[in-house]
């Protein structure tokens, strides 16, 4: 079969493709003409008349025959001054305001092969945000027939279908912009890679990295060669899929497919590596881009110092964060944060102190992850006083509490076995309309059932079930052993069976088993006391 040239103004890759190629049995439908019929009588008159206004500027005179406009009307003005795309442009915008009805998915699409012709892309991409705003789910199909039957009528350019595509993807309209690339592809025209580009990054945005990467198999498929940027994308998508061993392939292939990588492309390997607790290989890796010529940015360091606080090792943390400055690489508010955050995890409040007061000295702000942070540390260690102070501190910058900094209160107040304290925070966290996690559920259950205040607990999990927001099974279980050790089987029973009703019942728990640990626990305390 003969090889069929396409209107691709993407680049295609060298060489013969190695697997089944969908190119070769590629046959696209011709581009149909279709012209509309030449003005006669009082349209042709009208035509002239507001094409001489036009040319002249002579915007007054024009006001004056807005009523008189129609579509067609509209569409031969536009044919007649299409070569002058800011005039074009202008009349489009003239119509719109004055006489609206008059414009079409027609003269949209004129419009659009004459901005794109010119290459006016941000101007194209207003005009089809405008229309695809509307959020009809044909539209964009219906848009392409217009542009596909006005395009040789407007002597158009292959871009005006890449502009489409392109808009979807930046709209987040995966769904239509698949079916514009289906349609492109059906007569002859493929996006260009920055386009392709837009479509990934609008996916991955989404958390659908499968539809990222199916989308980079079809990009394969049909030869539109990737850049460094797409080969980041797909690294990351793998990345977040999990897929750690594909991003590391992709990462050593680059160079075999003539590109270097880029600091995005270390980075992103990096996180994938921090992300899976490869502490080591990420290390290596940076060390790797510095032999390599490409030197680590904030991001490099701030990822690695974030994977090593998440594993609890602060040592090799703020080693690195000592590097990262003998470098001269600038810490900035995230790196704070994280190492904050790390050290008030571990009830480390004097340290959290140090970095809070050295951010202070560089001139790097503090915002609300940084006092959440702050305030956690000093609440982790019981100290509610000061954690107080910091949450007055608040108003004076203009911060607002947020859940985690309620959260951060309730496990003070938990620490310091103050549960009806607790309590009353979680109240005035609902008051203030953040919304509590399971975490601040547990520590509240928890802290009633060490004070044997079973009633509290209970109390907390009927809030959890206004909210639909089940329990664990070995809460549950530490409560429900709990009310029976204090004579409340019936309570223990009836909280059961609201649970069961509402469909919040825990798998895996089991009343029997519940009650018998408890007992084992206590028999096995009493063997060890003797």
């Amino acid at each position: 079969m003969t090889r069929i040239s396409f209107r691709g103004f993407s680049t295609l890759l060298n060489g013969a493709a190695k697997t089944p190629n969908p190119m070769r049995i590629w046959n696209p439908i011709p581009v149909p003409h279709r012209t509309i019929p030449e003005p006669r009588g009082q349209d042709l008159d009208f035509v002239n008349v507001a094409h001489s206004h036009l040319i002249n500027s002579d915007w007054v005179n024009l006001n004056s025959m807005s009523t008189g406009l129609t579509p067609y009307r509209m569409k031969h003005i536009m044919l007649k001054i299409k070569k002058d795309h800011v005039l074009s442009f202008e009349f489009f915008n003239w119509v719109k305001a004055q006489n609206p009805n008059c414009q079409t998915l027609e003269t949209y699409s004129i419009i659009l092969h004459i901005l794109t012709k010119n290459k006016k892309f941000k101007s194209a991409e207003f005009v089809l945000k405008g229309i695809l705003g509307s959020g009809a789910i044909d539209l964009p199909s219906k848009l392409f027939e217009a542009i596909l039957y006005s395009y040789r009528l407007c002597d158009s350019s292959p871009c005006v279908f890449d502009s489409l595509f392109k808009t979807c993807a930046h709209m987040k309209k995966l769904g239509n912009a698949i079916d514009v690339f289906c349609l492109m592809k059906d007569y002859g025209f493929l996006p260009r890679v920055e386009s392709c580009n837009a479509y990934i990054s609008a996916s991955i945005s989404l958390q659908r990295g499968d539809i990222a990467l199916s989308f980079y198999s079809k990009m394969k498929c049909y030869r539109i060669s990737p850049n460094v940027y797409t080969l980041n994308m797909v690294m990351c998508a793998f990345c977040k899929w999990g897929k750690l061993e594909k991003a590391t392939e992709v990462f050593k292939r680059m160079e075999s497919m003539g590109f270097s990588p880029t600091i995005a492309s270390y980075n992103t390997l990096i996180a994938g590596y921090c992300n899976k607790g490869l502490l080591n290989s990420g290390m290596k890796l940076k060390n790797l881009m510095e032999k390599n010529g490409v030197l680590p940015d904030n991001v490099t360091y701030n990822t690695l110092i974030n994977g090593f606080c998440r594993e609890g090792k602060l040592h090799e943390a703020n080693k690195i964060f000592s590097e990262m400055k003998a470098k001269n690489v600038v810490p900035n508010v995230v790196t704070y944060n994280t190492l904050i955050n790390g050290y008030s995890q571990v009830g480390n409040s004097e340290m959290c102190g140090r970095l809070h007061d050295e951010m202070s000295r560089n001139g790097i702000k503090a915002d609300i992850l940084t006092y959440n942070a702050l305030i956690l540390g000093l609440c982790v260690e019981g100290k509610t006083k000061k954690a107080a102070y910091l949450v007055k501190e608040l108003d004076r910058e203009n911060l607002v509490p947020n859940s985690s900094t309620f959260s951060a209160l309730i496990t003070g107040q938990c620490v310091r076995k103050n549960s009806e304290r607790a309590f009353q925070l979680y109240k005035s966290m609902i008051r203030s309309g953040c919304h509590p996690n399971d975490h601040t559920f547990k520590m509240l259950i928890s802290a009633f059932c060490k004070n044997d205040d079973f009633d509290g607990a209970v109390q907390v999990v009927r809030e959890m079930s206004k909210r639909s927001t089940a329990l664990d099974s070995d809460t549950l279980s530490e409560l429900y052993r709990g009310l029976c050790l204090a004579g409340k089987e019936e309570l223990a029973l009836k909280l059961c069976k609201e649970m069961e009703t509402k469909h919040l019942m825990p798998e895996g728990f089991d009343k029997a088993k519940a009650v018998n640990s408890g007992a084992e626990s206590e028999e096995k305390g009493h063997v060890e006391n003797f």
